[in-house]
Parts: C-alpha cells; sequence; structure tokens
C-alpha cells in the first residue's frame, strides 16, 4: 500500500481519536469539576445518578457465590458518575424557546461558530511522538493530526474565531443582557490575545519554530530531557497561564458570564442543544488551551525514562500519548482548583491587568529574550 493511502487513512483515524476522546473528556472534566468544587466548599456534591454494578455473584463458579457477601452484591462504583449523562439527556428534550426579538441567523449561528472553530484547531496539537514506524512497516506516523509545519500560527488563526460566535450569539439574542456579555467577552479575548501572543512570541525565538512538534523535541532534547520551556522562559509561561484563563471565561475572568450582573451572560437566552453546544465549546477550548500549554511550556507528549524522543515502537507511541493525557488533566484540574481559590475581577481590573501589567512585561521578556539570544549566536 503506497505512503500517501497509509497516511490518509491513518489521518482520519487521528481525527476521529481526538474528537473522541475530547468529547469524552468533557463530561469527565464536569463530574470532577462538580466534585472537586463540592470538596473545596465541604459538600458532597452529585452523589445520586450512580454507576452501580450488578449482583458480582453471578460472575463467579456457582462453588464460590456463597463466599461472597450478599452486601457486596451490589454497590456503587463511582457515585454521581452519571451525572453528565443525566444532564444531556435533559438538555437534549429541554423546550428551546427562541426570542421573538432574535435575529434568527446569528442566533442559531453563534453555538456552532463557538465550538467548531475550536476543535478544528485541536488538529495542530502534537499528542504523541512523531516517529512512530505503523507496526513495523516502514510507515512513519506522526501523532497529529495536522502535520503543518506553521502549527502555532494556524492553531491561533483558527481558534480566534470563536469570538464569533460568542459576539454572534450576544448580539442576535435581541437581549440586553447577553449583549453586554458578547461586548465583555469581545474585549477581554481580543485583550488577552496581545500579552498572550507576546508571550507566545518568546518561546518561538527560544525554540526558532512555530511547528507545534518541533517545541516538544526541542524540550524532549534538551537539559536530560527536563529542558521544558516553563523553566526556559518562566515569565512567558505565566503570562501565557494568566491569558489562558482570560481567554476560557474561567474565574477570576469569567466577567462575559458573571451571573450576579448578567444573568447567564451571552448565553441567557439560549437552552437545550444550542446552549449545551456553548457549553460544549467553552469546556473544548479549556482542553485546547491547556494542551497548547502542555505543548509549548510543559515539555507536550515527552517526559525522562518514560518516553523516547527518538523511539519508533507502538509501545512508546502509546507511552507518549497517555504521559501527554496526563499532563492535560493536571492543568485542567488546576484551572479547576484556582476557580474556588481566586475572587472575581471587576472588569476594570481586569483590563488594568491585561493592558498595563501583562503587556509591559510581555513586551519586556521579548526584549530580553532577543538580547540573550543575540549575545548567545
Amino acid at each position: 500500500m503506497s505512503d500517501w493511502v497509509v497516511q490518509a487513512i491513518a489521518t482520519a483515524v487521528k481525527a476521529g481519536l481526538v474528537i473522541g476522546i475530547a468529547m469524552n473528556i468533557v463530561p469527565l472534566l464536569i463530574y470532577l469539576e462538580r466534585k472537586i468544587s463540592a470538596y473545596m466548599q465541604g459538600r458532597i456534591g452529585p452523589n445520586r445518578v450512580n454507576l452501580v454494578l450488578g449482583d458480582v455473584r453471578y460472575l463467579l463458579p456457582p462453588s464460590m457465590r456463597d463466599a461472597v457477601p450478599a452486601s457486596l452484591s451490589r454497590f456503587k462504583l463511582i457515585p454521581g458518575s452519571l451525572q453528565p449523562l443525566a444532564d444531556a439527556v435533559k438538555l437534549a428534550f429541554k423546550e428551546e424557546i427562541v426570542p421573538a426579538s432574535a435575529d434568527k441567523v446569528l442566533y442559531y449561528l453563534g453555538p456552532l461558530v463557538a465550538f467548531v472553530p475550536v476543535a478544528t484547531a485541536l488538529a495542530f496539537i502534537p499528542f504523541g511522538t512523531g516517529t512512530w514506524d505503523l507496526f513495523g512497516t516502514g510507515h512513519v506516523i506522526d501523532l497529529r493530526i495536522a502535520s503543518a509545519d506553521v502549527g502555532v500560527l494556524g492553531l491561533f488563526a483558527i481558534s480566534s474565531l470563536g469570538v464569533y460566535g460568542i459576539a454572534a450569539g450576544g448580539w442576535g439574542s435581541g437581549s440586553k443582557f447577553p449583549l453586554m456579555g458578547a461586548v465583555r467577552a469581545s474585549a477581554q479575548m481580543i485583550s488577552y490575545e496581545v500579552p498572550m501572543g507576546l508571550a507566545l512570541l518568546a518561546a518561538i525565538a527560544t525554540v526558532g519554530s512555530v511547528d507545534t512538534q518541533a517545541f516538544v523535541y526541542e524540550q524532549a532534547t534538551t537539559w536530560g530531557g527536563m529542558g521544558w520551556l516553563v523553566f526556559k522562559q518562566p515569565l512567558a509561561a505565566l503570562i501565557f497561564l494568566v491569558a489562558m484563563f482570560a481567554e476560557n471565561n474561567r474565574l477570576p475572568f469569567d466577567l462575559p458570564e458573571a451571573e450576579p450582573e448578567l444573568v447567564g451572560g451571552y448565553h441567557t437566552e439560549y437552552s437545550g442543544l444550542k446552549f449545551a453546544l456553548f457549553f460544549l465549546g467553552e469546556y473544548m477550548a479549556m482542553i485546547l488551551m491547556c494542551s497548547l500549554f502542555v505543548t509549548i511550556f510543559l515539555g507536550g507528549w515527552s517526559l525522562p525514562f518514560v518516553v523516547d524522543p527518538s523511539g519508533t515502537s507502538g509501545l512508546n507511541a502509546l507511552a507518549s500519548g497517555l504521559v501527554f493525557l496526563a499532563k492535560i488533566m493536571l492543568v485542567l484540574n488546576f484551572q479547576v482548583w484556582i476557580r474556588w481559590t481566586l475572587p472575581r475581577f471587576r472588569y476594570d481590573q481586569l483590563m488594568h491587568l491585561g493592558w498595563k501589567v501583562m503587556v509591559p512585561l510581555a513586551l519586556a521578556n521579548l526584549v530580553v529574550t532577543a538580547i540573550v539570544l543575540h549575545l548567545a549566536a
């Protein structure tokens, strides 16, 4: 079989795998967010819709069934674990109410535009090694959907379109509160893209490439496999991390959705599956930004003594994917932890932090990086 056919089939499989895993991380993340939030507030959290294992005695030989106590024949594996599924069913059957004053085209287009660009941008994230020899056949598979040399630029170009979905949803609702939320979200996301981009420029200058896979290999092959950019560019990593919270509208930057002021923000007038699509887009954006942060600053799929950057075996490829997934989950849980640690900013504080603190710091970091790299050349 020719290499281009193999690569085409592999690309389709990779796309299905990435979207499938991301879509399954979303309900897991919703469950973890509720449980972690409940733990931090001294509550129980969801504990009613449970995954229950049936009578385990019938899985054993007849001679051993009596040895298992009847009290253990039925027990809850993970309390509340089916709550995300219950929410999905509820949203699917919930009545959808379209405001009479809504702009129908923008109203229906908003949730779609908020979700599709974010999911598409995942194509540029390397979720594993780029040297996997497919079952020893000589076909080298790069474990990312789009093997583009301009991966970082393509990712930002596509993911930044998500703000149009939020703007369209707020404007198309024909209501003042969603419009205020959309204006806030647009201004916030555009403002914090500036320091995020400047922090990324410093990282690009350090690595000398805009290829996402090149970022991982650079970090995996320096300092004994621990040449992560979070150590080489700590200020850029911090700026990127803060801007990431603002880009995802997460606390303490959730001004576009602030319930005490805006009821629910840009998606106030949405219900049913349209609201679910907005919700799904927000969590997919969290996964995308955490994946990018892990790729740029935390070594991506690499880990010393676990993953060989030049390894071609299937076991090495699987290990790289699992390492990448573990790092993403750690950063996602950090976002949940911050949600219940820091209070919400006022809007003027949010803009002051973005334009008068983070942008000057990012510019100064970029200048220092350029000087150091020039002297080291």
